[in-house]
């Protein structure tokens, strides 16, 4: 198989405009945050934090507490959390595989954090089972979970069950890491918005979501299309059910709206991608995000 890295980065340089450029070459340091002696910026007071921080200077300027915030110094450690199995092997919303759209997500943000000195690591799985790949520093590395990622994922494969992974993460890592979640477009179980305050706590949080395919889009008409859960076939004539694609269109907005607004409950960045060109402009977006949320 030609090396999945090697297709992420020809993504990169396609993609490299002046922000992506800034991503690499610097920005991705600063979204970040730690203690150590490199002032970043300022922010709005929020309880907890110390007072040793507040700029009272700045503070009497603008009239309300401003917080300073500093660069962390330390390595950090990327966990990619990614929805494998059978559910990703279906179609996105651009029509592109679900997992080539998760690959180069996974590969965009582990490139980036390799070449600032991090350390990436993999999580993925069924509802069978989950695999972990430990934490290292090489593009070989990354090129290995890229593999396992594509291996995963196929029709043949067993159900998704994102739950199983993420109580893994919860039960398994204690030091703080950034985790990266990288999932299918659905609305989150009780089960799995327990998990991901746990996790909020624990450790930073982003989550990227793959938008999943309309089918019942014109364009697609002729196309046969089929439910990668039990290959069952999608007729033609619900496909053309004028009510049918209406409902269907409600009940994506109402999803979508429901999990950016759980997101947002619980402070944690997000970002809803829906095909491959969106997939390198959509993580900047989400770590520019990240980078100026209150915590």
């Amino acid at each position: 198989m030609d090396s999945l890295l090697r297709r992420v980065r020809t993504k990169l340089s396609i993609h490299a405009h002046r922000k992506v450029r800034g991503l690499i070459e610097g920005e991705y340091r600063s979204v970040f945050h730690g203690r150590s002696m490199d002032f970043d910026d300022l922010r709005p007071y929020v309880p907890g934090d110390e007072f040793k921080d507040i700029d009272w200077k700045a503070t009497a300027r603008h009239g309300s507490p401003l917080t300073k915030r500093y660069i962390a110094s330390r390595k950090h450690t990327l966990m990619l959390v990614v929805d494998t199995g059978r559910d990703m092997a279906a179609l996105a919303e651009s029509g592109e595989s679900k997992r080539d759209l998760a690959i180069l997500a996974a590969g965009t943000a582990g490139y980036i954090a390799i070449r600032h000195g991090d350390q990436v690591g993999l999580v993925t799985g069924t509802a069978e089972s989950t695999r972990y790949m430990a934490p290292e520093l090489t593009e070989s590395h990354l090129e290995r979970m890229l593999q396992r990622i594509h291996a995963s994922t196929t029709l043949s494969s067993d159900p998704s069950n994102l739950s199983r992974q993420l109580d893994y993460v919860a039960r398994t890592f204690r030091r703080r890491m950034i985790v990266m979640v990288i999932a299918d477009d659905r609305q989150l179980t009780s089960d799995e918005q327990r998990l991901v305050r746990r996790l909020a706590v624990q450790h930073e949080i982003l989550w990227l979501t793959i938008g999943d395919a309309d089918l019942m889009r014109e364009e697609w008409a002729g196309r046969a299309m089929y439910d990668v859960a039990d290959s069952a076939a999608l007729p033609k004539f619900l496909r053309d059910d004028s009510t049918l694609r209406a409902e269907y269109a409600s009940s994506v907005t109402q999803t979508a709206t429901t999990t950016e607004e759980f997101f947002e409950s619980v402070t944690i960045s997000s970002r809803r991608i829906t095909s491959g060109a969106a997939v390198v402009p959509g993580l900047f977006r989400l770590l520019e995000a990240h980078k100026h949320a209150r915590r």
